[in-house]
């Protein structure tokens, strides 16, 4: 499975390790990723999803339901 958000699609980005003596080398800043299951009751199951910390907030906020709407209209879901 790839390091990508099922809610917001967030990846990891390439960027620069730099040194003291300002020597750059190529790095991967990866997307801080959670295995996690959700509940939803509307539909009476149990789900698992691997979620960034930041939709994880925004789950909590809205909820599961809310979420899990918005991240099928951009098309994330299918």
């Amino acid at each position: 499975m790839s390091r990508v958000c099922e809610l917001t699609g967030k990846k990891a980005m390439v960027g620069n390790n730099v040194s003291h003596a300002m020597n750059k080398t190529k790095r991967k800043f990866n997307a801080n990723l959670i295995k996690k299951r959700f509940y939803i009751p509307e539909e009476d199951k149990w789900i698992t999803l691997k979620v960034s910390t930041s939709a994880l907030k925004t789950i909590n906020r809205v909820g599961i339901s809310a979420a899990l709407k918005e991240a099928k209209s951009k098309g994330f879901l299918k």
